[in-house]
């Protein structure tokens, strides 16, 4: 199978990234073949609202989309990384979503399945929910399939996260997925 995984903190060292080579690594023994798009530091420039798509590309913006399009549009499964930034998504992250809208059915047709991965300095109990409503929303307009979701609460450095169950988890959502 084929993953996009797509990360969004800008912190390349950070515990949401820890957390991605943790589920990269069991995806890679499994077999699966891996693409990460850093999304904190690619060329995404905000979409514009100006249609020029129709919803269906091409966008009229020259920048990194075009590779990520592509990557996207050839994979069978999304993983989205974030870092919980103000109970949602980093605006990275959510910058390069926004873009779907070039090419929403053409995702929306190809059924890919999903996962959520992110990591939080805090630990309360509804901390994730806010980016859990908005990841089951996209699951359902872009018809993805759900795999799992990992949320690393009290993980707001990487010694932390590395010294929490949170990079077993992750390991093991990469691990049980098959070709």
């Amino acid at each position: 199978m084929k993953i996009v995984v797509l990360e969004g903190s800008p912190n390349k060292h950070g515990s949401s990234n820890l957390l991605a080579e943790e589920f990269i690594r069991g995806a890679k023994e499994s077999g699966n073949e891996i693409t990460v798009i850093d999304a904190a530091h690619a060329d995404i420039h905000p979409c514009t609202g100006c249609i020029h798509c129709g919803y269906e590309g091409p966008c009229v913006q020259n920048d990194d989309m075009k590779y990520i399009r592509r990557q996207i549009l050839e994979a069978d499964m999304l993983v989205f990384v974030t870092p919980l930034y103000y109970y949602g998504m980093s605006a990275q992250l959510k910058t390069l979503i926004d873009r779907f809208c070039a090419f929403n059915s053409s995702i929306q047709r190809k059924h890919m399945k999903s996962a959520l991965i992110s990591a939080a300095w805090n630990s309360d109990g509804w901390t994730f929910d806010a980016l859990k409503a908005h990841y089951t929303t996209l699951v359902k307009y872009l018809n993805l399939h759900d795999e799992g979701m990992i949320f690393g609460a009290g993980c707001g450095t990487p010694s932390m996260t590395a010294s929490s169950g949170f990079p077993q988890k992750a390991y093991e959502l990469g691990r049980r997925l098959r070709k």
